[in-house]
C-alpha cells in the first residue's frame, strides 16, 4: 500500500473503529501575554472570522498575533489621547484651574480614542 503525503511527511494515524484519524498536535509555543485588546480581538476572530482564527491557531501564530494587536492598540490609543488633548487645549493649566472640566474632557477624549482603536484595529 502506498503511503499518503501525510505519512510521507512523518504523520501518524490512530484507528478509531473503522476510521483512521490523523494524530495532529499543535506545537507548544511560549505564550505572549496579551491584555484587553488581545482578548477582544480573539473573541472577534472566533465569532466573525472563524477561518482566520483557525488558520492562526493551527499555524501557532495566534498568540503572537494577539500580543501584537494588543501592543498596537495600546500605542495607538496613547498617541490619539495625547494628540486630541493637545488639539483641544486640555492642559495641566486647565487641570489646575478646573479639575472637573479637565476630567470631563479627558474622559471624552479617552472614549473617542478607544472607539477609534476598536474600529481600526480590533473589528476589521
Amino acid at each position: 500500500m502506498q503511503k499518503s503525503i501525510f505519512e510521507q511527511m512523518g504523520g501518524t494515524y490512530t484507528q478509531v473503529g473503522d476510521y483512521l484519524i490523523p494524530n495532529l498536535v499543535i506545537s507548544e509555543t511560549a505564550q505572549s501575554p496579551f491584555g484587553k485588546y488581545g482578548r477582544m480581538r480573539k473573541r472577534y476572530l472566533k465569532e466573525y472570522r472563524p477561518v482566520l482564527y483557525t488558520n492562526l491557531l493551527t499555524t501557532g501564530k495566534l498568540d503572537q498575533h494577539l500580543a501584537e494587536i494588543d501592543r498596537s492598540c495600546e500605542e495607538r490609543r496613547e498617541l490619539l489621547i495625547s494628540q486630541m488633548a493637545k488639539r483641544e487645549g486640555v492642559t495641566e493649566t486647565l487641570k489646575a484651574s478646573n479639575q472637573m472640566e479637565w476630567v470631563r474632557r479627558m474622559n471624552s477624549i479617552r472614549n473617542r480614542a478607544e472607539e477609534i482603536v476598536l474600529h481600526e484595529l480590533i473589528y476589521c
